[in-house]
């Protein structure tokens, strides 16, 4: 018999992917077997394929709508993908070109009608426009209207994921508008270390759109069907809305290989992972936060019944400062503190619920930063929001030192259009400038504590910096990283038309077609100066 060696790709805190192996001998499986199965408790769990139902390539369409589910036994009306929660998962081989239609069905009038996807950890260089970023790249898709997104990965693979990146509507993700991407690389450098990888995701509270709350019935959890003697590859996405987890299988070790499509040196863990993420062969996946959540992993030739193993305290829990570069180690520019081009400290404190960063609270302007670029704009002075947009020179090393205050902690923080390397874990007292973390997400740690990344500014254009925290995006939360602005016109491909008609037909709506975000979202709309818009074309 062989040892059994799962690994996974976990999207962590927001998403953050890392990657696990686990073991299982044969002594432990003489005892499984000897288990008197009278005292186990059936399951309700159906066993399922490791993969979606729903796998669509990179040249697709999304349809986004409304439907009611119930995935942890709580009936709501969600925000969905084809009708499906999850949305379904996105797969594509390194170096394809995608081309993915969001068409907007929307129509419950107490949510938001409006919506954006964000392609979360794909860096669109050249085409920031696709960034689905709105009042950041563009304006939302109204209602019954549709976008195009067109763009590349040439360099990236990995586990990614989507998301609606609607300013004040961003809370759709809470309302499942959320799904994996996965770019294979069939030339992977680390496929020796696995036998299995089928795209198998999970996320956040509920482990591939099932779970169950405190109180509540005993919903069907997910079922992960394995064989002894094959390693698995599981990608795990913590696509939630706000809390960070610990993730575990009980009896299990697990090696991390991946953290945000970014290869790491395989690093073994003997306990649980942080993502923010009957003595037989069935054992609970555990995604603990304020409360647990579960999965059941269950061996071929496994009884129906739900696992009643222990949940054990780690050994050596995951820690950032662990995790290498695999590929090109090494931040960039001189390896000390305060020695890149361009050194920024951004200090993040919050008054009445509200965050400021340098004392400027983030509000969406009244057109898209790269509209406003687009059409001249280039100076601090001249973007907006005002005191919310950063200049940055092109191709500078960029150090950025992140410190917060005050409760809400710990703070996922994403840069769009980048991977950056930790040189400083929130903690921490040490930098690593030789073979730190790379990846797009970061924790900014608790009060008192800061974070250190680095960059090259060598994808000109607006990129959002922010909390992943949807409340606290909403709150203020937010800068934007402005690359080398007088370069974004040479340096984008070329506009799609429908990219210029987003702003007109978003301004044009009225409030029953803005829906259930109230007068705040007609007023958003509304507030949208015209002057920008494109001329319309010639009948």
């Amino acid at each position: 018999m062989g040892h059994l060696r799962p690994i996974a790709v976990l999207a962590c805190a927001r998403g953050k992917s890392i990657e696990v192996t686990t073991a299982l001998n044969r002594e432990t499986l003489k005892a499984i077997y000897s288990y008197k199965i009278k005292a186990a408790r059936v399951s309700r769990s159906q066993s399922y394929p490791l993969s979606q139902p729903a796998v669509l390539g990179p040249k697709t369409r999304l349809t986004i709508g409304n439907k009611v589910i119930a995935p942890d036994g709580f009936e709501r009306s969600a925000t969905l993908v084809d009708g499906i929660f999850p949305g379904p998962l996105i797969t594509a081989q390194k170096g394809d070109d995608f081309a993915i239609e969001v068409v907007n069905e929307l129509k419950d009038e107490s949510m938001f009608k409006s919506t954006s996807v964000h392609w979360h950890g794909i860096y669109q260089n050249g085409t920031n426009y696709a960034d689905g970023t709105s009042f950041v790249t563009q304006c939302p898709i109204a209602q019954n209207h549709s976008y195009l997104h067109t763009f590349s990965a040439p360099n990236q693979a990995g586990t990614y994921w989507y998301h609606s990146h609607y300013s004040v509507q961003y809370e759709s993700i809470c309302d499942g508008l959320r799904g994996p991407l996965v770019i294979y690389d069939p030339d992977d450098p680390l496929a020796h270390m696995y036998d299995v990888d089928d795209g198998t995701t999970a996320n956040s509270s509920l482990i591939n759109g099932r779970g169950r709350y405190a109180g509540g019935p005993m919903s069907d959890l997910a079922v992960i069907n394995v064989e002894q003697g094959k390693r698995y590859r599981m990608r795990l996405v913590a696509m939630s809305c706000d809390p960070n987890f610990l993730f575990s299988i009980d009896g299990h070790n697990l090696t991390v290989i991946e953290a945000d499509g970014q290869l790491t040196e395989p690093l073994p863990i003997n306990g649980w992972i942080t993502t923010g993420c009957a003595v037989f062969p069935i054992y609970q996946m555990r995604a603990t936060w304020e409360g647990t959540n579960s999965a059941i992993l269950r061996y071929r030739g496994a009884p129906n019944v739900d696992p009643t193993t222990v949940n054990t305290p780690p050994e050596n829990q995951l820690q950032e400062t662990d995790l290498h570069a695999l590929i090109d180690p090494g931040a960039p520019g001189i390896p000390e503190y305060g020695k890149a081009d361009i050194n920024l400290n951004l200090s993040v404190t919050i008054t009445n619920g509200t965050f400021y960063v340098n004392n400027v609270t983030f509000k969406p302007p009244t057109v898209p930063v790269l509209l406003q670029i687009l059409s001249g704009a280039q100076e601090p002075s001249q973007l907006l929001p005002n005191g919310s947009v950063i200049v940055l020179g092109a191709n500078k090393v960029v150090e950025l030192t992140l410190s917060t205050t005050g409760p809400g902690g710990p703070h996922p923080i994403h840069l769009h259009g980048h991977a950056f390397d930790v040189v400083q874990s929130a903690g921490n007292k040490t930098f690593n400038y030789v073979n730190p973390v790379r990846r797009d997400v970061v924790n900014a740690g608790s009060l008192g504590q800061q974070m250190v990344i680095r960059w090259v500014t060598d994808n000109s254009g607006p990129w959002f910096l922010h909390c992943h925290i949807d409340w606290h995006l909403d709150a203020g939360f937010a800068v934007v990283m402005a690359e080398s602005p007088s370069d974004t016109r040479a340096h984008l491909n070329q506009v799609p038309h429908d990219w210029d008609q987003l702003c007109p037909t978003f301004d044009s709506l009225s409030p029953s077609q803005l829906g259930g975000g109230g007068r705040k979202s007609y007023e958003e709309a509304a507030s949208i100066t015209t002057l920008l818009f494109p001329p319309s074309p010639l009948p």
